[in-house]
């Protein structure tokens, strides 16, 4: 009898350590153009999400997390390398017919992951690159199913009609490709067929969770809304008091919890740590079919917090804290070096600027390890850079939204133009970036300064004509 109760002892004990060793899964859900203000964990008022306040609740809620870019590209390439994007020669958005894209030389989260044993997938929007071996399957993916760019590239007026007007370059535009592997099986010509999206997708997402449970596995879910043009399925349309943009935000939280469902059911809940995010600010010249910046200054394609803080929500059962909230300054390029921390896997070989944020997350400290993040913007324009809770803007041109009327009922209105004085601000007490702080603060900006110069040499400055040591060459487009 002893001899059998100290086998279950062992098989009990060879179970616990089973499944305590074993490399949790990661999956990153990445929103298109979500605002800091667009859920209800971070102040959305007119729409429940009920499923990311679930997430929120079981999890951890970062209030000062920015993307290293308020524009596509150069964040996904900011995410899935660690690196900032100008480090990796991208910038802006790449459009159909772009000569860069990023380079296969460069590892990715993917590629390290699966190098670590994982199985890896990606649906949804790309936007790395156009077409082979510029799309996923080149950089660590199995498996590809999505759009090469956003949805809103391709040759239809926001109307939903073609566009025939020559004067019009987007009518120049192909129909916009859906790509499996590397292979276009499909072209998207219709509003409708653009709605069908966010519920697709969900699909192939838990259809891939319930597939792959028996292997540690990397889900990259890149949902193309709430980008314009929105589009929602019939199941949630005129179902929100926000209208269409409501409407959308509904079904994205309904993927969320689909998702979290699948987790739970599978039981795969307790070893996937799932994060949730957007690449950056919204679009606020469409009015009320784009997002809230919650309250912070400006939007998408800016410098200024409403283009760069976005919502960020990570969850890990018993690992981390659930209905922690931290205001540490946290980038999208430390996403990778703390999920290679957390898998057990590889940082890349060539130099990375994120920084391994596990022990923030797991609560072994209540300070984040960051310290200062430069602002880039367009092709290597340094325009702000951090130091702690101070920001200094650089003097610049910027696109603005504050003097212009936005559209309506999704068509765009009129973005600004304006100069940029330079200006310190205390986000600490002033996050809209308001008063300009110089005059009272002159060691504080001699500080920054020396951050500045450090950048400039570094990855260099399009407005002071400064070339940069560090930087890598994007991959040639023939």
């Amino acid at each position: 009898m002893k001899q059998v109760l100290v086998s279950i002892a062992l098989i009990i004990s060879l179970s616990c350590f089973s499944q305590s060793s074993s490399k949790p899964n990661v999956i990153i859900i990445y929103f298109d153009d979500m605002g800091y203000g667009d859920i209800e964990p971070f102040g959305m008022t007119g729409v429940h999400t009920p499923n990311f306040n679930k997430l929120a609740a079981e999890g951890l809620r970062l209030t000062n997390y920015n993307t290293v870019q308020a524009v596509c590209s150069a964040s996904r390439a900011a995410l899935l390398t660690g690196a900032y994007a100008n480090r990796v020669g991208l910038a802006g958005a790449l459009l159909p017919g772009a000569k860069t894209a990023l380079n296969p030389e460069e590892q990715t989260l993917a590629s390290l992951l699966k190098d670590n044993g994982y199985k890896t997938a990606m649906l949804g929007k790309w936007h790395l690159g156009n077409k082979p071996p510029y799309l996923p399957m080149s950089f660590g993916f199995e498996s590809f199913y999505g759009l090469p760019y956003s949805h809103d590239i391709w040759p239809i007026d926001y109307a939903g009609k073609l566009i025939t007007d020559p004067a019009n370059y987007r009518g120049s535009w192909p129909p916009l490709p859906v790509i499996e592997g590397n292979q276009e099986i499909a072209t998207i010509k219709t509003l409708e067929e653009q709605a069908q999206w966010t519920s697709a997708l969900t699909e192939k997402a838990v259809a891939y969770i319930k597939a792959n449970k028996k292997n540690p596995f990397f889900l990259y879910l890149a949902h193309p809304m709430p980008h314009v043009p929105l589009a929602v399925s019939e199941k949630f349309k005129g179902k929100s008091q926000l209208g269409l943009f409501g409407d959308v935000l509904m079904e994205l939280d309904w993927s969320i919890g689909h998702v979290l469902e699948t987790l739970d059911n599978e039981n795969l809940t307790k070893n996937t740590i799932l994060i949730v995010t957007s690449d950056n600010g919204p679009w606020l010249n469409f009015g009320v079919h784009a997002g809230s910046a919650g309250g912070f200054k400006e939007g998408k394609g800016t410098v200024f917090e409403g283009g760069t803080r976005v919502p960020f929500l990570i969850r890990w059962p018993e690992k981390i804290k659930a209905g922690y909230v931290t205001g540490e300054l946290m980038t999208n390029m430390d996403v990778l070096p703390t999920i290679c921390a957390m898998t057990g896997s590889a940082l890349p070989k060539k130099k990375i600027d994120g920084i391994n944020f596990m022990p923030l997350l797991l609560s072994k400290t209540m300070d984040g390890p960051r310290e200062s993040f430069y602002y880039y913007y367009n092709q290597n324009s340094l325009k702000a850079v951090r130091y702690k809770h101070w920001k200094l803007v650089l003097p610049h041109t910027s696109a603005s939204y504050e003097n212009e009327k936005p559209g309506k009922d999704g068509f765009p209105g009129k973005i600004g133009q304006i100069e940029v004085k330079q200006a310190l601000y205390d986000l600490a007490h002033d996050p809209g970036e308001k008063v300009d702080l110089q005059e009272l603060y002159p060691d504080v900006v001699a500080q920054i300064m020396k951050l500045v110069e450090t950048a400039r040499e570094d990855l260099g400055d399009d407005l002071t004509k400064r070339e940069g040591n560090n930087r890598r060459k994007a991959a040639v487009v023939e």
